[in-house]
């Protein structure tokens, strides 16, 4: 799910009685009906059944049909429309963070090192790196944002007002802000033609990393 439909997913909670109709589900140890719901928590059916679509709808459950009684054949009738907990992880976090993404570099890191032999810090920049490269958008700002970095111009330059990393970066600056110029860097090298680099200027309350246009000095 992308930020938004996390966003509206979560929203969907604010709601009293769909926020109470969703833990009940949670809590079950089995797919329930619309009648359960309704009766245990002394909901009228149609409003069940009208809360309990919306949070299927917005990926917070799962619909699945079955007989309850186990019969099959002519005379069995309909299969149940069930509900339980989606599969599908929702986090949203304001500022916008990564640390997922953080978490399979630094995992992919280690195991690259293991076979390999490299140090596992310069098999992190390369899982960085070629992360970066395979993201896709229709420009780099696009896919900068995507990422949670804020990208805006700065005169000559394109600053990163957020990081994503921020509280590993701050525990881990010297290893974390190497990872997040390598990513940046492949996102620029899946974009050659784009006359921008990436270079590490630490600003506060910024990223770690800055976008210069090429052939513009630093100073």
């Amino acid at each position: 799910m992308d930020r938004q439909a996390n966003l509206q997913a979560v929203a969907a909670l604010d709601e009293p009685t769909r926020r109470r109709l969703y833990e009940y589900v949670v809590a079950a140890a089995a797919a329930v009906s619309r009648d359960d719901a309704a009766t245990a928590l002394a909901l009228p059916r149609n409003t069940a059944a009208f809360h309990l679509d919306k949070l299927a709808a917005e990926g917070l459950l799962t619909v699945v049909h079955a007989r309850r009684t186990g019969r099959t054949g002519p005379g069995a009738g309909r299969p149940a429309k069930l509900y339980r907990r989606s599969d599908t992880e929702i986090a949203v976090s304001l500022p916008e963070r990564q640390y997922a993404v953080a978490g399979h570099l630094l995992a992919g890191a280690i195991t690259d090192a293991e076979s390999t032999g490299d140090s596992p810090r310069a098999a992190l920049e390369r899982q960085a790196h070629t992360y970066g490269k395979s993201l896709t958008g229709d420009s780099i700002l696009e896919v900068l944002a995507g990422q949670g970095f804020e990208p805006h111009p700065e005169g000559e330059s394109i600053a990163l007002s957020n990081c994503p990393f921020r509280a590993l970066a701050k525990a881990h600056g010297s290893l974390v802000c190497a990872m997040t110029l390598h990513l940046v860097r492949g996102v620029l090298a899946g974009r050659p033609d784009s006359g921008l680099r990436a270079e590490l200027e630490p600003t506060p309350n910024h990223c770690c990393v800055r976008l210069q246009h090429s052939g513009v000095s630093d100073h």
